[in-house]
């Protein structure tokens, strides 16, 4: 941990009373300069958790009763309001915010300066202001970690039901879970991850050209 960072004060939430609440950290987690991450309130379960082996940079701020996984990186400034979850893998560049109660899936990749309103789908690159956009896969860092050409065709599949199809939704969810070509655990996860989203996910497509360049 470095200097002036703040792990394990109260929760800035009116609704706190003084109760006994917890910060769990895993192992091997970088915590950088002026860095805050608070504890649980009573309200969301009492608990916030870090996991393994994440890198916090500059004024990172994580609030009460979040959840985040292993091998995650968020950039300076990038903010989590409560109860947010974030999966393993995951990327949130400098200065993106992500609103309360919502998640983001694993190996999401989240641009700078991005405000995440709904569930940032996973395997996905979310860029943008107010709201952000889908622009494709994050392939560049699914190549990093090690996936396989199989699986990405698979993915890319699925996502162009998902964003470049006349296909709504619930429609382009039944026509990839009716496709035997698209059969995998990753484009399951995708499925189930939009199918249990109480907040509904972010699908809104970006431009033409973010399109293509994510899809290179």
């Amino acid at each position: 941990m470095y200097s002036f960072a703040s792990i394990g004060l109260p929760p800035q939430d009116l609704k706190y009373k003084g109760e006994d609440t917890r910060l769990v950290i895993g192992r091997k987690n970088t915590f950088r300069e002026f860095v805050t991450v608070h504890r649980g309130t009573a309200g969301g379960g009492g608990l916030t958790t870090i996991g393994d082996r994440n890198l916090f940079m500059n004024y990172v701020h994580v609030a009460h009763d979040c959840h985040v996984g292993d091998e995650t990186i968020f950039g300076p400034h990038a903010t989590l309001g409560g109860h947010v979850t974030v999966a393993d893998f995951v990327n949130i560049s400098a200065g993106s915010a992500v609103h309360q109660f919502c998640r983001v899936g694993a190996y999401a990749f989240i641009g700078g300066y991005s405000v995440v309103t709904k569930d940032a789908l996973p395997y996905a690159r979310t860029v943008g202001g107010r709201p952000a956009r889908v622009y494709g896969l994050n392939i560049i860092g699914l190549r990093r970690r090690g996936f396989s050409d199989e699986t990405l065709v698979k993915l890319r599949h699925a996502y162009r039901y998902l964003l470049q199809s006349k296909l709504n939704t619930t429609q382009a969810i039944e026509k990839i879970g009716s496709d035997p070509s698209l059969a995998c655990k990753e484009v399951d996860y995708v499925v189930e991850f939009i199918r249990s989203a109480p907040r509904g996910v972010i699908i809104r497509r970006g431009g033409k050209r973010g399109d293509e360049t994510a899809e290179d």
